[in-house]
């Protein structure tokens, strides 16, 4: 039996208005290498200089993860020459980063059904800018180069060995995408490269304690792709060890049409990348007091959302949708607050209000809210009507629950005289349904509730009728 062993390097790119280390605007979809300036091409005799941002986004993501936050941290030249890395090298940290150890909470389900929940263990995060981005295009004899993400803000969140399979590394991504865009400090685009994962994959006999050599799968930016990337690569180092062979530490490319790996290039130690510290940046010093602000500013975290939540007996797959966004989250406290049953709220709001949420802010009041659901307490409004018919209409023009149902026709009637005249008048009129029913066709009370419904206009209320029927129907 064999065990996968992954490691993850995670690049998270800033939601900065600048890049890391010149005043190029940051932003995706402008036209190729519209973002550039001497600075991010490296021309001789420019100068690099840090953006305060990237420091602030780096020490929040530390303080959420439980890293400890390096007061005093520098930065390095990683020296590697290909055409999108103008510089020919890349401004990263190496010998000092930001922040260092932590961990991140994940939630999954794995192949048995089972519900995990488990921390991955950080090694450090460290501040770095990305490359430019090569564009091969299909039936041209040269490659374009795109520069305009030269020079982008990354913070690179570095794992121990700490994962087994490829549903950790999913749920690792998927929590990792939560907390950036939480944090507001990255948008989390995977489409877009903001969110992108380097995945170093080995496999060892169940029970070594020492690790196989490992093979990188460079850039994966879907999910979908990653969790196909890693089956293959073990079954494909699970083969090689099976027939007496060795794995080579290799950097490796996944293509999508063959659901294949191939070798990019072996892969590179530390001594490869000639590490020097950078001359043109001074050490990055952290007081204390700048710290404490930024953790006394962090707030809730995505996983203590959960759990607050989950106290208030809301359902699992609830949770997931209310608390994916702070201020959602935010906004469904402030109503809760107010709300006679919060666990049938979560249904109304994932249902109903979310949706609406994406569009526009919710201007029905707590207290309005609270109004629809006591009224759905009550029995004077079906909880189906309220959900497709009342609530709809008060998010469109806020108002009175009582007043609006009243005016929509909506409030049920619980009148037993009237009751008893409506459901007298459709057994009278339906004898050959009622001879059925009490020759053992029970499920005909649905016609008759049917019917009782169309002649009080939908007014009458479903549980009592139901049961003035049946004994009408019995007697």
């Amino acid at each position: 039996m064999w065990e996968t062993v992954i490691g993850l390097e995670t690049h998270v790119q800033l939601a900065t208005e600048s890049k890391a280390f010149c005043a190029d605007r940051n932003e995706f979809g402008a036209a190729p290498n519209e973002h550039i300036s001497e600075v991010s091409l490296g021309y001789p005799g420019t100068l690099p200089y840090l953006n305060e941002r990237q420091v602030e986004y780096a020490v929040r993501l530390g303080l959420a993860l439980g890293c400890k936050i390096n007061h005093r941290s520098t930065f390095d030249r990683k020296n590697y020459f290909y055409a999108d890395l103008p510089k020919g090298y890349q401004i990263t940290q190496d010998e000092s980063p930001i922040c260092i150890g932590g961990a991140l909470p994940i939630r999954y389900t794995d192949a048995a059904g089972r519900e995990v929940n488990r921390e991955v263990i950080i090694h450090h995060i460290h501040m770095e800018e990305d490359a430019g981005k090569s564009v091969h295009a299909e039936g041209e004899a040269c490659s374009r180069v795109d520069l305009n993400r030269a020079g982008t803000p990354l913070l690179e969140v570095v794992t121990e060995p700490d994962l087994r399979s490829a549903e950790e590394v999913d749920a690792f991504m998927s929590a990792t995408r939560r907390l950036v865009r939480w944090l507001g400090i990255s948008d989390g685009n995977m489409e877009e490269g903001s969110l992108r994962c380097d995945v170093n994959i080995s496999v060892r006999p169940t029970g070594q304690a020492a690790y196989g050599t490992r093979a990188e799968i460079k850039n994966m930016n879907s999910m979908r792709f990653a969790r196909r990337a890693i089956a293959y690569e073990v079954e494909r180092q699970i083969g090689i060890l099976e027939s007496g062979g060795s794995v080579q530490q290799q950097t490796r490319q996944f293509d999508p049409q063959s659901g294949t790996t191939s070798a990019l290039r072996d892969k590179e130690d530390a001594h490869d990348y000639r590490y020097f510290p950078d001359p043109d940046l001074p050490p990055v010093v952290l007081s204390e007091n700048y710290v404490q602000d930024l953790r006394a500013d962090l707030g809730t975290l995505p996983w203590q959302a959960d759990a607050q939540l989950l106290d208030l007996a809301l359902a699992p797959e609830d949770i997931a949708l209310i608390a994916e966004d702070r201020h959602h989250l935010a906004t469904f406290l402030r109503y809760a607050a107010a709300s006679p049953s919060v666990p049938e709220l979560s249904k109304l709001w994932v249902n109903r209000i979310l949706p609406h949420l994406q569009q526009r802010e919710l201007t029905l009041t707590p207290e309005q809210i609270a109004g629809l659901q006591q009224l759905i307490a009550a029995g004077k409004v079906s909880a189906a009507n309220a959900a497709s018919r009342l609530l709809p209409d008060l998010l469109e023009c806020p108002g009175d629950p009582q007043e609006r149902a009243e005016a929509l026709g909506l409030i049920q009637n619980t009148d037993t005289n009237f009751l008893r005249q409506v459901a007298g008048e459709v057994i009278a009129a339906h004898p050959g349904k009622v001879s059925a029913y009490r020759g053992g066709k029970k499920g005909l009370i649905g016609f008759f509730m049917g019917e009782v419904m169309k002649r009080s206009g939908g007014s009458a209320e479903p549980k009592e009728t139901q049961a003035l029927l049946r004994g009408m129907l019995d007697s």
